[in-house]
């Protein structure tokens, strides 16, 4: 199966990791995915529907406007890749003009623009709720038009979400699977990313996002599979699911020597004898 990049730049994207995540994620006719990221698991498995959610509002706001305009979207998107607004006083007015702005169209350009213009392809705002990611400084930014044709067109099958990942798992049911990518545990005090959103993702939703996916399976029988690294912390969380590990580059760093394989896992809850038919189980 080829592979397919996901159109935006994407701190933890799992492109690198889809065929050992196609490998453990269950048959079904939905995908549901609480942390749609990028999207490159939903890009790149063969489901008859997905349910895709996040809790950046300015994401799934951006999908839902490819999904029904991609045309005009890429028409306006890429007026704003020319020379003379890969400038960093260029960039911090747009960054300002999008902190400003309530309109939804304009949200999705600049989105997309600070996305490819912006330092590392992070997104991440301020406790205020304002997007703060400093200027990249790269020499030609690439404008995606491919990559959003394809997500446009995959898009038919999906419903995009703003919602938190505790309100995902309830519209799961039997058929459904459930994958995780969700803001990774910190592997050190100083190594945590966890401001993909104003509110951040706390070691509080780490344990809770454990006890909710082993109950979906044990009580209705939805599989589901997380993905994060791979720590004492988070194997105990995950008590009960089938762990793998996989070593993956990191991508977010300064400099070079922060760029080494580290190991993260994949965490499967499924019952042990499971079937369509089942409703309960247990681990």
């Amino acid at each position: 199966m080829k592979k397919h990049r996901a159109f935006l730049k994407w701190a933890g994207g799992k492109y690198s990791l889809v065929e050992d995540i196609r490998h453990h994620l269950p048959e079904g006719k939905k995908l549901i995915e609480p942390f749609v990221g990028a999207g490159s698991v939903f890009l790149n498995t063969d489901y008859e529907q997905y349910r895709l959610s996040d809790i950046n509002p300015d994401l799934t706001n951006l999908y839902n406007l490819v999904k029904q305009s991609p045309e005009r979207y890429i028409d306006d998107a890429r007026k704003l890749f020319q020379p003379k607004y890969n400038q960093k006083v260029a960039y911090l007015a747009i960054r300002e003009e999008f902190n400003a702005s309530k309109d939804p169209y304009l949200r999705a350009l600049y989105f997309l623009y600070m996305n490819r213009h912006g330092f590392n392809g992070l997104c991440r705002y301020n406790k205020k709720g304002s997007f703060n990611v400093p200027f990249g400084t790269y020499k030609k930014p690439y404008f995606p038009q491919a990559e959003i044709e394809f997500f446009s067109e995959k898009a038919k099958k999906a419903t995009f979400i703003c919602e938190g990942y505790q309100q995902s798992f309830t519209h799961a049911s039997l058929g459904s699977v459930i994958y995780c990518d969700p803001p990774y545990a910190p592997l050190s005090g100083t190594a945590n990313f966890t401001t993909y959103s104003a509110k951040g993702f706390s070691l509080y939703d780490q344990a809770l996002l454990g006890k909710i996916a082993a109950k979906t399976v044990t009580q209705r029988n939805i599989p589901v599979l997380i993905s994060n690294h791979d720590t004492p912390l988070i194997r105990h969380l995950y008590a009960g699911a089938y762990i793998n590990v996989v070593q993956v580059k990191r991508t977010i760093s300064r400099n070079g020597e922060g760029r080494n394989k580290v190991d993260e896992l994949l965490a499967l809850f499924i019952c042990k004898k499971s079937t369509l038919r089942q409703r309960q189980c247990s681990l």
